[in-house]
């Protein structure tokens, strides 16, 4: 059954409160405002793909199908930034660009074994003007990987404007990109939190 917009807004809303009353003691990245536009991606995303995005990924672990229990658990446990399921074909990366050379490597083996499954990877706009971008979809184009890279644009490295820190944005076929503001900062929740 697909999760509709209203689930994955209530369930960052649950880890913004849990954070806030100390409950969750390590860093968190929400998201929202990029609901419909990653519903709308994840209904191209079977079971048996494989998703790997960045340190901004619960809405992503929630629409590939893990549990919301299994998924705030670790987020708890402070996991937040490193979300890693691989019996989903699951994983994310708190460095930026980190999942870029595993998510092309995976996709590699997936051609090698003529595996009728595919790559989805996300990365911020931020990431998306990385060495490690180009290198990744060069190789992956270059070798027709099935694979596809998603940039979650919001317009911001970080903190700062994306285009005053790397300049225009350059559109490439093999890319989808989508636009949007984010509803929390770059990461907690905008409240000072004292974890005593």
């Amino acid at each position: 059954m697909p999760i509709s917009s209203d689930v994955l807004i209530a369930f960052e809303r649950e880890v913004a409160e849990r954070f806030e009353a100390g409950e969750i003691l390590g860093p968190v990245h929400l998201s929202g405002g990029n609901e419909k536009q990653l519903i709308s991606i994840f209904q191209d995303i079977k079971p048996t793909d494989w998703v790997f995005c960045s340190y901004r990924s619960h809405f992503h672990a929630l629409l590939h199908g893990i549990p919301p229990d299994l998924v705030m658990g670790e987020i708890v446990a402070k996991k937040s930034m490193n979300l890693s399921f691989p019996e989903y074909r699951f994983m994310s990366s708190a460095i930026v660009a980190g999942c870029l050379p595993i998510a092309v490597g995976v996709a590699k083996a997936l051609k090698l074994k003529k595996s009728m499954n595919s790559v989805f990877c996300f990365v911020g706009d931020m990431a998306a003007k990385s060495g490690a971008f180009h290198e990744a979809m060069q190789y992956a184009a270059g070798h027709r990987l099935p694979i596809r890279f998603v940039i979650e644009d919001n317009g911001l490295s970080c903190d700062s404007p994306t285009s005053e820190c790397w300049g225009d944005t350059v559109h490439v076929p093999m890319i989808t990109r989508y636009i949007y503001t984010r509803a929390y900062p770059h990461v907690g929740t905008g409240k000072y939190v004292s974890f005593v």
